[in-house]
């Protein structure tokens, strides 16, 4: 029998009346008391349900090759096969409707599902499909996401199956198009959460999107599939995650040597050092920390580390990120009091006061979501686009960082909205005076030429000194896609190194009116 034969033949049992009422009484049973379980929202072991339903369903005695049972939310379907078994193919349009069941579902196995057991243990095998059309058994916090609130669930008796070379091919369709939503493959990961009895976890799927309606999820094992959907921006073209990735490690890189020169810099001349510079190397040593962590995040998100390094450093880069946005801020208030308060800048304890809004603030958010709820960090998958003819495949990145959308959303893109915006703002100002002061200069310069440089030199060193290249974070999107992702890992990676530039500019130019001071006082000395 060739494989198109057996597929055929598979799909004809399935949707016979197979099994008798008295073989299906076990497996039914438990189904109905999970409906009852899930309309009453009962407090009870999900776990310990749905191995009873897989325990009934493997011990079930019925005539000929199938069982086909359902209830409003379950659907349960069993199989008797034998070591010459050649594929099956499993659709929702050939299956018995289910009454909460909208939209349609297919699943594929491969001819290599019984080589390995064949090999060890030849003789009769149980495959079993337990399709949920609620996500009540499998909750954790990212539920709200899941496409269609199916989950689609095999096993081969009581074995693992896993590293298939020919994968699953698990089919999920919407009723509408699911262009804008970024869509992930994932499995029920059993016992890898302290919270509930498991965690969705992409490993070993592959996502791709052949239509608009639909996503194809290719695994390499048995288990509870789902997938996750989530608005959110375009994914990354899988070409450009190479680049990407070296220049942001390039960047970070000299950014960390470069804010650790300027610290030791302050120190060796810390005579010299007032709150303008004490604010600064805040600015420096928040950025080092923003750097060091987000080197670290992609090696901590990979499965062999435990969960709560990577929940520590997820919540350590979010607190870097806010206290680096916070100096950020710091810095465009201070550049407020300097030119528009120039004879009334003393407040008294003042860099103390910033240190305590620049560290503190963001700490006291951080500890916040961390005792409200913890798994709001964790592991982040980033959606990597692969064209293949004429479907999309997806695979996934993952960093340690924020997981909950809503504090993504709100501590994440709304705080770094908020002090973009008003650091282009002070920066509009600022200039705006300087371009006055300049004009209210009653003697020119000698050399035009200099002044324009060091103007020039002024803007670009206050519009990193702001960080306002860290709105371009806003572009990701349409036509602003690719040059965002290269301005943005380019300017913000090396923004380290742009603050030492700037700081070293500075310093340089401290040193040369100190100079020309001095000669102007001795050349007074020497005429009188």
């Amino acid at each position: 029998m060739d494989s198109h034969a057996a597929l055929f033949l598979c799909l004809c049992l399935v949707t016979s009346q197979g099994g008798t009422a008295e073989a299906s009484h076990e497996p039914l049973r438990w189904m109905e008391e999970m409906e009852t379980v899930s309309r009453e929202r009962s407090l009870t072991s999900f776990a310990d349900l749905i191995h009873g339903l897989e325990g009934a369903l493997l011990n079930a005695s019925f005539q000929g090759y199938n069982l086909t049972l359902q209830t409003s939310t379950i659907q349960t379907l069993a199989f008797k096969l034998g070591c010459d078994f050649a594929g099956l193919s499993l659709d929702s349009e050939a299956l018995r409707p289910v009454p909460q069941a909208q939209a349609r579902h297919a699943m594929q196995f491969p001819a290599e599902l019984t080589r390995e057991t064949c090999s060890t243990d030849p003789g009769e095998l149980r495959l079993i499909c337990i399709y949920f059309f609620n996500d009540y058994f499998f909750k954790n916090d990212m539920n709200s996401f899941l496409l269609n609130n199916y989950v689609l669930g095999a096993q081969l008796g009581d074995r693992h199956v896993n590293n298939l070379t020919e994968p699953i091919n698990i089919s999920f369709w919407h009723n509408e198009s699911l262009e804008g939503y970024s869509v992930t493959c994932v499995f029920w990961k059993e016992g890898a959460s302290q919270h509930h009895w498991g965690v969705w976890s992409p490993e070993g799927c592959h996502t791709e999107r052949p239509s608009p309606s639909r996503v194809l999820c290719r695994c390499n094992h048995l288990s509870y599939f789902a997938v996750l959907m989530q608005i959110s921006p375009a994914p990354i073209p899988a070409e450009l995650l190479a680049p990407l990735t070296y220049i942001s490690l390039v960047g970070c890189s000299i950014s960390i040597m470069a804010s650790l020169l300027t610290i030791l810099l302050h120190f060796y001349a810390r005579k010299q050092s007032d709150s303008i510079t004490h604010i600064h190397m805040n600015l420096h040593a928040s950025v080092l920390l923003l750097n060091v962590s987000f080197l670290l995040s992609p090696t901590l998100a990979m499965s062999s580390v435990p969960d709560s390094a990577c929940t520590a450093l997820a919540a350590m880069l979010h607190y870097a990120l806010l206290s680096c946005l916070t100096w950020m801020a710091i810095e465009g208030f201070n550049l407020y009091l300097l030119l528009g308060r120039v004879y009334n800048t003393y407040i008294r304890r003042y860099v103390l006061k910033l240190c305590a809004v620049g560290w503190g603030v963001p700490a006291c958010l951080v500890l916040l979501l961390l005792a409200i709820k913890s798994s709001v960090y964790g592991r982040r998958a980033i959606s990597v686009s692969n064209s293949q003819g004429n479907a999309t495949g997806f695979q996934n990145t993952s960093i340690c960082w924020v997981q909950n959308p809503v504090v993504h959303s709100i501590l994440v893109m709304g705080y770094g909205g908020l002090t973009s915006l008003f650091n282009l703002v002070v920066l509009a100002w600022a200039l705006r005076v300087l371009h006055r002061l300049k004009a209210q200069e009653k003697v020119q310069e000698k050399a035009p030429g200099a002044r324009a440089c060091r103007d020039t030199v002024t803007v670009l060193g206050l519009t990193v000194l702001l960080g306002t290249t860290w709105a371009l974070a806003f572009f990701s999107f349409g036509v602003f896609l690719l040059p965002q992702l290269f301005l943005f890992t380019i300017f913000n990676s090396f923004y380290g190194f742009f603050l030492f530039l700037w700081f070293c500019s500075q310093r340089c130019h401290a040193e040369a009116e100190a100079e020309a001071e001095m000669e102007a006082f001795s050349s007074s000395q020497t005429t009188q």
